[in-house]
C-alpha cells in the first residue's frame, strides 16, 4: 500500500518536452539505487551499472541546473557500502576521480559549486585528492550546489552532533536550554543548505536507508521502479510534477479555499 501511494510510473515525454512550470524545488534529494540490477539484467559485470549510473549524474545535474534547483543531494556511498565485494568499492572509490576529472570543466562552466557530506577523512587518499580539488576549483561558483553524500549515514552524522553538542554543555559553551531543533539543525553536515523539499529513489525500493533522517522530516518522497542507469529528465520532470500538486502543511491545516 505504501508503494501503491507514493510510487510513480514513468511517463513517455515527447524530446523538447522538457521545461517545467510553477514552483521547482529548492533543494532535490536522489538516492541513486539500482545499478547493479542494470547490470545483471544485461549480464553485465555490476562495475557497469556503477559506470553507466556516472553518465546518469551528469545528465540529472545539467537539467536541474537548468531548472533553477538550488541544491541536487546525491546519495553516492553509505557508510554501510563497505560490506560490498572489494572490487566493486574499489571500483566506487575510483568513480569520483573519473567523474570529476571528465566532467570538472563543464561544472566550472555551468556555475556548478560541488560539496560533499560525510566521514572524508575516511576516504582513499586518491578519492580525497579528486573530490578536493573539485571543491577548490568550483568554490566561486553561486550556482547549483552539488552536493554528494560520500561515506554518508544518518546516524553516525546525528550522533557526532550530539556528541558535539554534549561536549559544548561540558565546556560552558551551551546550557541544555539551548538545545532546541535549531541547535541540532546546525550541528549537522547540512547546516549550511536548505532542507530537501522532495526526495527521489530509483529502482523501487521504498526507504530511507540511513540517508538524511533528521533533514527529510518534512520533505515529499516520489519513489520509481526506473534503475538509476535508466533514469533521465523525463523522470526528473515527472518528479517535480508530482511535488508540484502535494499540499505541504507541516502539520498543520490546509488552508481553505478563498
Amino acid at each position: 500500500m505504501f508503494k501503491k501511494l507514493f510510487t510513480q510510473k514513468q511517463s513517455q515525454l515527447e524530446d523538447g518536452e522538457l521545461a517545467v512550470t510553477g514552483t521547482v524545488p529548492s533543494h532535490i534529494a536522489i538516492i541513486m539505487d539500482g545499478n547493479g540490477r542494470w547490470a545483471t539484467k544485461r549480464a553485465l559485470p555490476r562495475i557497469a551499472g556503477h559506470h553507466e549510473g556516472m553518465k546518469t549524474v551528469r545528465k540529472i545535474t545539467r537539467y536541474a541546473n537548468d531548472l533553477g534547483v538550488k541544491v541536487l543531494t546525491l546519495y553516492a556511498f553509505s557508510t554501510e557500502n563497505w560490506s560490498r565485494p572489494k572490487k566493486e568499492v574499489e571500483f566506487l572509490m575510483r568513480l569520483p576521480e573519473e567523474f570529476l576529472g571528465t566532467y570538472l570543466p563543464e561544472l566550472i562552466e555551468q556555475n556548478v559549486r560541488v560539496q560533499t557530506m560525510g566521514d572524508f577523512a575516511s576516504l582513499p587518499e586518491h578519492t580525497q585528492r579528486a573530490v578536493q580539488k573539485a571543491v577548490d576549483s568550483t568554490r566561486e561558483n553561486t550556482g547549483l550546489i552539488l552536493n554528494f553524500a560520500l561515506n554518508y549515514g544518518s546516524r553516525a552524522e546525528i550522533l557526532h552532533a550530539v556528541k558535539a553538542i554534549t561536549q559544548a554543555v561540558n565546556d560552558g559553551k551551551l546550557s541544555p536550554s539551548d538545545i532546541t531543533e535549531q541547535c541540532i539543525t546546525e550541528h549537522l553536515m547540512t547546516r549550511d543548505l536548505i532542507e530537501p523539499d522532495l526526495l527521489i529513489r530509483t529502482s523501487g525500493e521504498v526507504r530511507l536507508s540511513n540517508f538524511m533522517l533528521w533533514q527529510l522530516a518534512y520533505t515529499e518522497f516520489w519513489f520509481t521502479d526506473v534503475l538509476w542507469p535508466d533514469f533521465d529528465e523525463n523522470c526528473l520532470r515527472e518528479a517535480i510534477q508530482v511535488y508540484q500538486t502535494r499540499s505541504r502543511r507541516y502539520g498543520g491545516l490546509e488552508e481553505p479555499t478563498k
